[in-house]
């Protein structure tokens, strides 16, 4: 079996890429040939070591670029992503290789999809975010704060600026997601793994019919430390501080608790947070370590999202820690929490809501309870790299079969 693998970058930078990266290393260590396709470098250098064969093009991405004009070419078609790849593909054996398609829209664009189209490989697309339904990636409308109900490239979608900077963005984002819809990527996709069933119930309306849905968990890094001894001392948040991520509401619902919140992470609300909540811990950037250092230690982590996510991995690392979550009833996160039982679900939004969530954890008997449960629960069945390629190459079988 070959697995081709394309990505926007060859080294991580984020959980797309990571999960590419170490599932292409896992499929290696399995003995399966691996080609590793992206458009920006550097490489990681476990990649070739590992024997995996890397085409990386050297380009920019949406982040990197030096001239953010001159890269809107290169972000709605990539021609020359779409030319390396399809002499990458030509001559491929059909029943031996699986593209795997994990990331295009910050560097490989819809141009892969015309490639891919004319290659005739079975093609496998993991849905990390929503740019193949969604042209803002999120189905999340930034400048109202509220999640967006409204048909992708309808007119009200259209004509509505949902984009997180601004209007003409929007529109080029627009423009891109018409270009994708023509380019065969859509078509050229027989399997669609999704993280969560929140994703898939979202976006399977705007995709076509063919495609086999299948239902897969990204890996989750954790150590098993075993269960506390007793509940921890504080309520957490670790992520970005932005008004998605429903930070504000985290540290309202903390002052009406009467709770000194701590808050590990940056972003454009730190100022804005700190001058509103004094009272409030404010840890800064963590190193990963750190975060889960805290997590563990922490009563209860609160993910306040406001919008959908794919699958929140802090949502999982912290049940493995042995620390209850507090999750909004909006986001995918829910699925991993059972209310009352390894954690609470709070109205998304609504800081009374989640005070009232933070105050029934503040009783020591139910922080144990419910510690001991997310430990069990999340233990029972641990989200492991091996269970993962377990997952995958079980839909790898079945589109070469198919």
């Amino acid at each position: 079996m070959h697995i081709f693998i394309l990505a926007d970058h060859a080294y991580i930078n984020g959980g797309q890429s990571k999960v590419a990266i170490e599932s292409a290393l896992g499929l290696a260590a399995r003995g399966r040939k691996v080609t590793y396709f992206a458009a920006v470098g550097p490489v990681d250098p476990r990649l070739e070591q590992a024997g995996i064969a890397v085409i990386c093009l050297d380009q920019f991405d949406i982040d990197t670029t030096p001239s953010k004009l001159g890269f809107l070419s290169q972000i709605i078609w990539n021609r020359p992503a779409e030319r390396r790849l399809e002499a990458a593909l030509a001559g491929l054996d059909r029943h031996e290789t699986v593209v795997h398609v994990h990331a295009w829209p910050k560097a490989l664009s819809p141009s892969i999809g015309a490639a891919l189209k004319r290659a005739g490989l079975p093609c496998v697309y993991t849905m990390h975010e929503f740019f193949l339904v969604c042209p803002n990636g999120g189905f999340y409308d930034y400048p109202r704060a509220v999640t967006c109900h409204r048909v992708p490239l309808s007119l009200s979608c259209i004509a509505t600026n949902c984009d997180s900077r601004n209007y003409a963005r929007k529109l080029v984002r627009v423009g891109r997601q018409v270009v994708l819809d023509h380019s065969g990527l859509k078509e050229a996709i027989g399997h669609v793994i999704t993280i969560s069933a929140l994703q898939d119930e979202v976006s399977r309306p705007y995709m076509p019919k063919h495609p086999v849905y299948h239902r897969v968990d990204n890996p989750i890094e954790a150590q098993d430390l075993g269960p506390k001894d007793k509940p921890g001392t504080g309520f957490l948040y670790a992520g970005r501080l932005s008004r998605e991520k429903g930070i504000e509401h985290f540290c309202a619902a903390a002052d009406l608790a009467g709770i000194a919140p701590d808050i590990a992470g940056d972003g454009p609300l730190m100022d804005e947070l700190k001058a509103r909540y004094p009272k409030a811990n404010f840890l800064g950037w963590q190193k990963s370590d750190a975060v889960r250092a805290h997590m563990r230690a922490a009563r209860a982590l609160v993910f306040p999202s406001v919008w959908y996510e794919g699958q929140p991995l802090t949502v999982y690392e912290a049940l493995a820690l042995g620390t209850p979550v507090i999750v909004s009833d909006v986001c995918a996160g829910r699925e991993a929490v059972e209310d009352g039982v390894n954690g609470l679900w709070f109205k998304s939004g609504d800081a009374q809501s989640l005070a009232q969530a933070l105050r029934r954890l503040s009783d020591d008997g139910e922080a144990a309870r419910m510690s001991r449960a997310a430990y069990e629960r999340y233990w029972a069945r641990p989200l492991t790299l091996d269970r993962h390629l377990d997952a995958i190459e079980a839909i790898y079988r079945q589109a070469l079969a198919g």
